[in-house]
């Protein structure tokens, strides 16, 4: 339908509201009652039996009724609103053709769409249609003035449309306004002007004309029908019949309007704000990257950033460190993006993203699988495993437990790294390794600041980024061997990292950011504390890791070296067969070790000869035994059990701690003709030396008792040699030994080889404890030596001793040198035959009753044995 037929079509429309209107004026249709002659649907007159009596319909107006949704019609207000329900549309027809009057009054649901009796209120207005206009899509138009409030007395029918007796309210007028009402109509404009004010959505200039109402209740309908209210509140309004209620209920709704519009001010300032900001570095960023376009620099570099900031506001990081980065990342908006600062903060941002901030690891804390996972991976090491496990058990019961510092410390080969990995893996968390041997820089533990080209963050900071979480398992390998120079102490920047009250911020020179390690497990090896720094060594909880015997030797070359080995080098575990024999011979003439390190060397080797002969001769099957050993690894290197019934004059077999494990040392000792010199050689400490000459001083206070010539210190040189020249030695250990030396070579009484001994000597002839005591008696028992002499006091670490290498040897606890004699000098010797009756009366004398005390330890020792 073009423009000009709807227009058409509507000023017909029109032309028959007039001829209907003139009709009503005309008196052609009867207002008071029911047409006998209307029999259709849409009649005017009640259902049977609903009529009115005269008296009712005196005092009530019939009249067509329209519930409107979310809307409501006050008296002397003129508005217009849209129809398009079928109800509300017959209900229109049928008051243009009577008498223009409707009844208007609000649903109580807005959201109803077919409402009955009861989904309206009972107080509406009474109006009076001025204008209709039919819309497209079956809409009405309607313009209509209030006329007076009504309320419902009686729904006559609701089919087609809602028909009512509506009783009209009259409305209250006062001659003279009583004070208390005058003043809530002040108040109430003065509420209403704030009203305005605040309201952007009702113009200022409708007040001198609200202002000008003298009656209180024209005036509180006038202001209800301008205000933004709830149609509940509106309708609160309507049903106040009274003109100083109305104003009542009208002040309150325009104090919490009021309200309600300072508050959405104040969110609309602040919103307002934000978008004048954002604007403005909208427009400011706009101008930048024109200028950066002239001058030829990366467009994406905006985008960029406001990635960065995005991944910033995620990280969730501390109020500080998040101000710092942010610093950073605006700094370069700033500076050119292919100068030499722009490169350095690009790093440094790069760097701060790839850290794992806030990133833990989901740790599987089953201590039956943990302790299964440390036997799969490690034979022996009883004391390692009960103390992982210890700590695995309290971090499970405790959340807020602090990574520990654990320092294994033990004999190169012995599996102290091998151990950390297995604990990562039986927690479940990352690994990583930093090897600290040689390293001279404190900056490789801190980093280099940013001022120096090039720098980068330190090895600290660049492991946990490969970690990629903030509780790995972290290992500091050989930290006895650290050094310092020039350029720092890097001991002393590890205090801070080891510390767990301090390693919460630890900050590192190149990110000046607190970075958190307190939820890292550090754990350090080492294979002697004595070159540890003392602050760095508290810091750290000591475990030892002793050295493995014989029989925990071939138990692990049978569980894990062999199988490895064949695994490694191709073979089939039927390609070859090593028997038990076969390992012991390995581990006794081809190794001399603490661990298993050379152990594993030569099964290798063994393996690369099987695999060469199942390449070239298809051989099936070869087997390794002692008879054919040579055949893979050559001559023997060592010599086992040469040292048994040998004797010797002026040397004696002695113990000594290395950081490799334990060590026997053979002491020769030679008088010549001189002037008493003392001559140490065998690069010995001097500590070592000061131990023999503490010896010589005891020799010369027993040399009555002990048959030797009072002035040998003049006249005869001593000459003390420890052989394997090129191996530095110190330490007191070895006092006992070099006396007993220098006595049998100045009596010419022939020393035991298959006895050794360690303690350290007075000058009164006393033997202190000393320490390493497993490691010193599992070298004593790879050398074949038979009975180990030991300070009294080391008593009670034999108890730290394997069980299979006590039932092998004699210990024979000691508290003087006398004692050592009895034990190593063999009797009956020519030509010093009385020798060994005067020493044993000189012990007695000197011991006065001591002799029996050491004898019943003796006694005890064996009896343990």
């Amino acid at each position: 339908m073009s423009i000009d037929e709807k227009k058409k079509k509507l000023r017909d429309l029109l032309s028959d509201i007039e001829r209907l209107n003139r009709d009503v004026a005309d008196e052609k249709f009867e207002l008071a009652g029911p047409q006998p002659e209307e029999s259709l649907p849409d009649a005017i007159g009640p259902p049977e039996g609903e009529g009115f009596s005269e008296e009712e319909e005196s005092k009530a107006k019939i009249m067509p009724m329209i519930p409107l949704r979310g809307l409501a019609i006050f008296p002397y207000m003129v508005l217009h609103f849209d129809i398009g329900r079928e109800k509300s549309i017959s209900a229109l027809e049928k008051a243009m053709i009577r008498n223009q009057m409707i009844f208007l009054v609000a649903q109580r649901d807005a959201e109803t769409d077919l409402p009955t009796g009861e989904d309206f209120y009972r107080v509406g207005t009474i109006a009076k249609i001025k204008q209709m206009l039919k819309l497209p899509g079956d809409a009405i138009r309607v313009l209509v003035e209030g006329i007076s409030r009504g309320m419902v007395d009686r729904i006559i029918f609701e089919v087609p449309y809602f028909k009512c007796a509506v009783r009209e309210i009259e409305e209250v007028e006062y001659e003279e306004i009583p004070n208390r009402v005058a003043a809530l109509m002040r108040s109430t404009l003065t509420r209403f002007e704030e009203y305005l004010n605040l309201s952007p959505k009702v113009s200022q200039d409708i007040f001198p004309s609200v202002a000008s109402v003298d009656q209180p209740g024209r005036l509180a309908d006038v202001i209800t029908s301008h205000i933004e209210a709830k149609p509940d509140d509106k309708q609160s309004v309507l049903e106040a019949f009274d003109p100083e209620r109305r104003l009542e209920v009208l002040n309150g709704i325009l104090t919490k309007e009021i309200d309600i519009l300072q508050i959405e001010r104040d969110i609309n300032s602040k919103v307002r704000m934000q978008i004048n900001k954002s604007q403005r570095e909208y427009y400011l960023r706009e101008q930048m990257r024109a200028i950066q376009e002239e001058l030829g620099q990366d467009e994406a570099i905006e985008d960029e950033i406001e990635d960065w900031l995005k991944q910033l506001a995620e990280l969730n990081l501390a109020e500080k460190t998040a101000q710092k980065v942010e610093k950073e990342i605006k700094r370069l908006t700033k500076i050119q993006s292919s100068s030499a600062e722009g490169g350095v903060i690009r790093s440094y941002i790069e760097w701060i993203f790839a850290l794992p901030w806030n990133k833990y690891t989901q740790e599987e804390l089953e201590i039956g699988a943990s302790e299964k996972i440390l036997n799969e991976d490690h034979y022996g090491l009883e004391k390692v495993k009960e103390r992982i496990l210890e700590f695995l058990s309290v971090m499970k019961l405790s959340s807020g437990l602090k990574g520990p510092i654990l320092c294994l410390v033990g004999p190169p080969g012995v599996g102290k790294t091998s151990v950390a990995k297995s604990i990562a893996r039986a927690t479940g968390r990352e690994f990583v390794r930093m090897s600290l041997g040689g390293v001279r820089d404190e900056a490789e533990i801190r980093g280099h600041r940013r001022t120096y080209i090039g720098a980068i963050p330190g090895r600290i900071v660049s492991a946990m980024k490969e970690a990629g979480s903030m509780d790995p398992v972290f290992l500091f390998d050989e930290i006895d061997k650290i050094g310092n120079d020039f350029r720092g102490d890097p001991a002393s920047a590890l205090l801070e990292v080891l510390d767990p009250e301090q390693n919460k911020e630890f900050t590192d020179h190149y990110l000046e950011i607190p970075f958190d390690l307190s939820k890292v497990m550090f754990i350090t090896t080492a294979n002697t504390t004595d070159t540890i720094p003392r602050p760095l060594l508290d810091r750290m909880e000591v475990i030892e890791v002793p050295g493995y015997t014989e029989e925990e030797k071939v138990k692990i070359a049978e569980q894990y070296l062999v199988p490895k080995k064949v695994k490694e080098h191709g073979l089939k575990p039927e390609n070859v067969f090593i028997s038990e024999q076969t390992t012991r011979a390995i581990i006794n003439y081809y190794t001399r070790e603490s661990g298993v390190r050379n152990l594993e060397r030569e099964i290798a080797n063994i393996c690369r000869k099987v695999a060469r002969r199942v390449v070239e001769k298809h051989a099936e099957t070869t087997r390794v035994h002692p008879a054919n050993i040579e055949k893979f690894l050559g001559k023997k290197r060592y010599r086992y059990d040469v040292i048994e019934d040998e004797t010797q004059v002026g040397v004696t077999m002695g113990l000594a701690w290395t950081s490799v494990g334990g060590v026997t040392l053979s002491i020769e000792t030679t008088v010549v003709p001189g002037s008493g010199r003392l001559v140490l050689t065998g690069q010995l400490g001097d500590v070592m030396k000061e131990s023999a000459r503490a010896g010589v001083s005891y020799i010369r206070s027993l040399s009555g008792e002990l048959g030797i010539k009072k002035s040998f210190y003049k006249d005869d040189d001593l000459h003390i040699h420890i052989p394997e020249g090129a191996t530095p030695k110190d330490g007191p250990s070895a006092g006992v030994t070099m006396f007993c030396a220098m006595v049998s070579a100045l009596t010419g009484v022939p020393a035991r080889q298959d006895v050794a001994m360690t303690g350290e000597i007075t000058l009164r002839g006393k033997i202190l404890p000393v320490g390493g005591i497993r490691e010193k008696v599992l070298a004593a028992h790879r050398a074949g030596i038979r009975k180990v002499l030991l300070p009294a006091e080391n008593e009670r670490d034999i108890d730290d001793i394997p069980p299979n290498v006590r039932r092998k040897l004699e210990f024979v606890l000691i508290r003087s040198a006398d004692e050592a004699m009895n034990h190593i000098l063999v009797r009956g010797a020519d030509p010093a035959h009385g020798a060994a009756p005067a020493v044993k009366k000189q012990a007695a004398k000197r011991r006065a009753g001591a002799g029996k005390a050491g004898a019943g330890a003796s006694a005890k020792a064996e009896h343990d044995r």
